[in-house]
């Protein structure tokens, strides 16, 4: 259930993916226990390695089990420090794996005044939902990249829901229409909740004003827009400059209110200021 006591506008403030000046006095662990996912978007290339040191999403030094996801957050509390944000962001989507729920409910058994977070593609949304509030989370971060399934067909290769994979526009008006679904009835729950979307050339750039108005009229109050990493099958393609991405947020601030402090961290990423 939600963090009893704490509305919505508050757990924003107190979340430094959601609030600019958070980010820089409130920690953020990420426990890199969801290794599996049902979505392919073009330009994700999860990895998992010991050697990687930069910042991606979907990257991490290794998978841990939900023993091992529980005990790194003990020996940070351990150590004195509890102004810190948990969250699971990968290194696939943290719905599609039951280990996202069963890490997150015990340490909310445990330590029910840390905030508790997901960041997920938003296929499972709507499904997963009383397991979300259950395992005590108060914020999410939803990825939608597309405002409808003509644009969304060049993002994503294929859907996998239960036992069917779509493909091609097929497989984008599924999972938009999941997203779309999905985020009002968690809004509806009480969850905080903020849209990322990757900003890419050519794809989607010319149609962030669309979707930022498909967002606020689902109840969206915050938006996040990343330039694309170049990885993948989008491994060919321009990053957008800092002029295009600051264009596609002046222009998406005008609908909904927009986040500027975005790092795109790993999936295992520890930060404790």
């Amino acid at each position: 259930m939600i963090t009893p006591g704490i509305a919505q506008t508050e757990i924003m403030r107190r979340h430094p993916c959601f609030d600019g000046e958070a980010h820089d006095r409130v920690g953020r662990v990420h426990l890199p226990v969801a290794p599996r996912c049902n979505i392919q978007c073009n330009f994700c290339e999860r990895r998992v390695c010991a050697n990687l040191t930069i910042q991606h999403p979907g990257w991490t030094a290794k998978v841990l089990s939900v023993p091992e996801a529980v005990e790194l957050v003990r020996s940070i509390v351990y150590s004195g420090e509890e102004n810190f944000v948990v969250g699971v962001a990968g290194p696939g989507d943290p719905l599609a794996n039951e280990e996202t729920f069963e890490a997150l409910r015990t340490i909310h058994d445990r330590y029910p005044q840390i905030l508790k977070c997901i960041s997920t593609n938003g296929l499972l949304l709507q499904e997963k939902l009383p397991q979300i509030l259950a395992a005590g989370v108060s914020a999410l971060t939803v990825t939608v990249n597309a405002p409808d399934s003509a644009i969304g067909k060049g993002i994503y290769s294929w859907v996998r829901y239960r036992e069917t994979v779509y493909r091609g526009q097929e497989a984008a008006e599924f999972l938009i229409t999941s997203q779309l679904h999905g985020i009002k009835m968690a809004i509806d729950a009480g969850l905080s909740l903020k849209v990322n979307t990757v900003l890419i050339l050519g794809v989607n750039d010319q149609h962030m004003v669309k979707l930022g108005l498909l967002l606020r009229e689902a109840g969206v109050k915050l938006m996040n827009i990343m330039p694309l990493i170049p990885s993948g099958m989008m491994k060919g393609h321009r990053a957008p400059t800092c002029d295009e991405l600051r264009r596609a947020r002046q222009a998406c601030e005008a609908v909904i209110p927009q986040f500027y402090r975005c790092e795109q961290c790993r999936a295992d990423v520890v930060y404790l200021p």
